[in-house]
């Protein structure tokens, strides 16, 4: 067997995604990278252990987005019949975003360079990024003719606004780190070589916490997207009783009256 597409790598209650074709530039389009993807969203949605995630890219891109090459080749996209090509989307890139909707850990993008096209998609997938100060983002689609195929004509927007997001798709630019944060893309920009321990830094912060209670938190804030606030508040009715029910809330109500600090066993 060769290398796998994505490596997964587990620390303590932390488990570190990389997408692992640095040659291609880490191309999400890849069979292999989706079905090794998909695979891990649910991998850790069955461990209970796990209790918080990073996603970043090895070698010098974070994704590059689409295989363009493979696009252009005598079998690929280009030359599909539209049926076809709509088949590609539904059962290839797209299962991309679905899994991520239904990763019930928080997941933190590590941005290690350029998040380009479906990368930037894919960067927005996560719930928190990070980038070293030689990431860059484009939603570069009409650059080669498309559009976002990925759902990043939903994701975006809700990253960063309507305006930017389409100041983005519509002239396919890149912006760098430093702007990205001013946009409100990423949450901090740090050095390349210190861009793992700050996201490590902030999943341990996630994975101290009750992790029923995180993962509950993160279900009710993506449902939250598409509700009325009438709807949030029923559903946010109906799903604190479980969280009331844990051993963690009780041992986090312990440790307030005896002035300890708690201790978080995921009961």
């Amino acid at each position: 067997m060769g290398n796998p597409a994505v490596l997964y790598e587990q620390s303590g209650h932390v488990v570190t995604l990389t997408l692992n074709m640095p040659k291609l530039r880490n191309p999400v389009s890849e069979p292999e990278i989706i079905e090794e993807l998909v695979a891990a969203v649910d991998r850790m949605n069955r461990d209970k252990d796990v209790r918080a995630a990073i996603l970043t890219g090895a070698g010098k891109a974070f994704s590059s987005g689409g295989n363009l090459k493979a696009m252009a080749a005598p079998d690929g996209n280009v030359y599909a019949a539209p049926a076809e090509n709509r088949l590609w989307y539904l059962n290839g890139i797209q299962r991309i975003p679905l899994a991520f909707e239904r990763l019930e850990v928080p997941i933190i993008a590590a941005v290690n360079g350029p998040a380009i096209g479906a990368g930037c998609d894919v960067a927005c997938m996560c719930d928190i990024r990070v980038a070293g100060r030689s990431a860059s983002f484009a939603e570069s689609f009409v650059k080669v003719g498309l559009i976002p195929g990925d759902g990043g004509a939903w994701l975006l927007p809700r990253a960063i606004g309507q305006s930017r997001a389409r100041e983005m798709a519509f002239t396919g630019d890149a912006i760098d780190a430093e702007t990205a944060l001013a946009w409100g893309l990423v949450s901090y920009v740090v050095e390349d070589a210190e861009l793992l321990a700050k996201a490590n830094e902030i999943a341990d912060r996630i994975a101290a916490n009750p992790p029923k209670a995180v993962r509950m938190t993160k279900k009710l804030m993506t449902s939250a997207q598409d509700m009325t606030l009438e709807r949030v508040l029923d559903f946010s009715a109906a799903m604190q009783p479980l969280a009331h029910a844990t051993q963690d809330h009780r041992e986090a109500l312990q440790a307030f009256v005896e002035k300890r600090k708690p201790s978080f066993k995921g009961d």
